[in-house]
């Protein structure tokens, strides 16, 4: 009965999402033509159960638009809130999707996330409680995981299906990251903290892409980009400050960003079809790791 609820839940976030705007009558008749129906009409009493349900759950409100009694999915808040809810959103549509899909599960082919469901639903307690946590850290750099790690955590963040969850190393004094999937022994401790006021997660990595941070300035970085590969770039921008100059034969994409190790990764990824043409400093690591490279091969 529980999950039978649930993907009622999601079926009406799914549906007032994808019309935008809808009036209960029509969804009724959204309701109707839908298997999750069982060919039983939607009451109004039973529409507003639903709707609270979804608040409860999802933290997704839908309102009505009383000169048009039509009702919408609220995104108002901060650009944090609304970005995660716009997530929520298009991961419940996604669910009720694929759990009407079961006739052809075969054909449809999935991601992992590492972790994400062992250990983000601890996290997120912590996040909402401030509460410390205690973990095991198996590092890519060391042979040994580091045992008794004490983090206060500030946020989490995924980067190309992984979980990072960023914080405070209480045992170091340091802001740091660690990857979910590298987390063992997780445990939510009874110590308490304060979120500092002047640790913002969007300005936190407002300057960077990917996971990965540190504390140089941000320079000007002007890619060249060829044509088909400019077309990626347009419809998933590497950072926020991008900007494009297009050209008969290639583009040229600007940003305001530090150089980082993801970024240097990001750019080699492409190959041949991107140029980095500043800012010098950028060009000579990507050289130098190039060449490196190349001794594998001769």
């Amino acid at each position: 009965m529980a999950r039978n609820l649930v993907n009622r839940y999601v079926w009406l976030v799914d549906t007032i999402s994808r019309y935008g705007r809808i009036t209960l009558k029509d969804l009724k008749s959204a309701w109707l033509r839908s298997d999750i129906s069982e060919g039983k009409p939607l009451a109004r009493r039973t529409f507003f159960h639903y709707r609270d349900g979804v608040e409860e759950m999802f933290d997704i409100n839908i309102q009505c638009d009383k000169s048009t009694f039509e009702y919408y999915i609220d995104d108002s808040g901060s650009e944090e809130n609304a970005r995660l809810k716009s997530w929520l959103v298009d991961s419940v549509s996604l669910s009720g999707m694929l759990s009407n899909a079961h006739d052809i599960s075969g054909r449809i082919i999935l991601e992992n996330v590492p972790s994400a469901r062992e250990h983000l639903p601890v996290i997120i307690d912590a996040l909402k409680q401030n509460h410390r946590i205690g973990f095991s850290y198996k590092s890519y750099t060391r042979s040994r995981p580091t045992d008794g790690v004490v983090l206060e955590p500030y946020f989490v963040k995924i980067f190309k299906q992984l979980w990072y969850v960023i914080g405070l190393n209480v045992n170091d004094g340091l802001i740091k990251t660690y990857s979910l999937d590298r987390i063992s022994r997780l445990n939510l401790l009874q110590e308490t903290f304060t979120m500092p006021g002047d640790v913002n997660p969007s300005e936190f990595f407002r300057d960077c892409f990917g996971i990965i941070t540190n504390k140089n300035s941000a320079k000007r970085i002007v890619l060249r980009v060829e044509p088909t590969q400019a077309k990626y770039f347009r419809a998933l921008p590497l950072h926020p400050s991008q900007q494009e100059e297009v050209h008969d034969e290639y583009s040229v994409f600007t940003y305001r960003m530090r150089i980082t190790y993801d970024l240097k990764e990001e750019i080699m990824s492409h190959g041949a079809s991107i140029e980095v043409l500043e800012p010098k400093e950028l060009k000579t690591l990507i050289r130098t790791e190039l060449e490196q490279a190349l001794k594998n091969y001769v």
